[in-house]
């Protein structure tokens, strides 16, 4: 198993943790750093990329990544491809693994499905019955739950027929006690938050839901995918990520799946304010995003060229339309010629 993540801080509890996991499994804790932030990350098992060594590493994305950044983090994804990962897993240094997140990860899952419907899915319903909703989706679909889903947890969980066996490159685990939700909710909702144990869900192609870097497990076919867009909102990174990668998926006849938690999260110091003001442009555009995304002519196959080719135009797309500065195409081809020389 190979674990990224980014940071600025010295070594936390949780990342302390996720060391001692992965030494257990041979991996790797792959980490990478920002102007701001430790000069070493002496933890076992782990290589850590000071922001100086970043440009030393032999991708061309890194003379042009933005500093104080986010998205360094896709250097990382990078130096764990290209020392031969099979299976990343992403996560943030605030977030604490339980036993189970060191579990083998496996493409095939067994899970509920969605009915497939052109819109949009509160996967959060799917594992409890509390008013909550993931972060990104449209405050429009707050309300909404997955098709078939939402009130029948406990039917789905002793119906067998209920569940299927899906081929799943990109799936995403929750995390409880403080899950990813917007500002909205921490602003007007109680926290902690813990969710039900239930059997994974898998979205059918046109059943759309953000997914985010917290907790998330990328199969080898999806490496093109991990691509984190720099010029837009931070809070929006992942989410609009997640929005190109499902849209991709569709094209590679996969599909995304979420997990019960298998992290809790003590989350870092947030200013809610700020977080509100990163998060209108999601607010104002995520639907809109679905709507471009959705009709594109994307080619059909998992050949990394091809994947690469339908990043590039899913972000063109995103350009032309004003949610995305243009600027973001030069990182983005970068990248897709960076991961075209590392990944097979």
């Amino acid at each position: 198993m190979h674990i990224v993540m980014t940071t600025i801080r010295q070594p936390t509890f949780a990342a302390r943790k996720l060391a001692e996991g992965i030494q257990s499994l041979n991996g790797t804790l792959w980490v990478v750093g920002d102007r701001k932030g430790p000069e070493t990350f002496d933890l076992t098992h782990t290589k850590f990329f000071h922001i100086d060594e970043q440009r030393r590493m032999g991708f061309t994305l890194a003379e042009v990544l933005p500093e104080k950044h986010y998205t360094r983090k896709n250097l990382g994804y990078l130096a764990a491809i290209r020392e031969g990962a099979d299976c990343i897993v992403e996560t943030d240094d605030d977030n604490f693994p339980r036993a189970e997140f060191f579990d083998s990860r496996q493409r095939t899952v067994q899970a509920r499905q969605t009915t497939s419907v052109n819109g949009w899915c509160n996967i959060y319903k799917a594992f409890t019955v509390l008013h909550i909703w993931p972060r990104g989706l449209p405050l429009e679909s707050i309300h909404s739950s997955c098709p078939k889903l939402g009130p029948m947890i406990q039917q789905a969980t002793n119906k067998q027929d209920a569940i299927r066996s899906v081929e799943s490159f990109i799936q995403q685990g929750l995390a409880d006690e403080n899950p990813d939700v917007d500002a909205i909710y921490r602003l007007t909702l109680p926290l902690p938050f813990n969710f039900e144990k239930a059997p994974p869900v898998s979205l059918t192609a046109g059943v759309w839901c953000p997914f985010n870097s917290q907790n998330t497990t990328f199969f080898k076919e999806a490496f093109p995918l991990l691509y984190l867009p720099s010029f837009c909102s931070f809070r929006m990174t992942d989410i609009w990520r997640s929005f190109v990668a499902q849209r991709c998926l569709w094209e590679m006849d996969s599909t995304v799946t979420f997990h019960a938690a298998t992290v809790w999260q003590e989350r870092n110091d947030h200013n809610l304010l700020r977080d509100f003001e990163d998060e209108i442009s999601g607010y104002l555009n995520n639907e809109k995003i679905r709507t471009i995304l959705g009709p594109l002519n994307l080619q059909s196959g998992r050949q990394t060229s091809v994947v690469c080719d339908n990043l590039i135009t899913c972000y063109s797309a995103l350009v032309e339309a004003g949610i995305v500065a243009s600027k973001e195409m030069k990182l983005v081809e970068l990248w897709c010629k960076d991961i075209s020389k590392v990944h097979e």
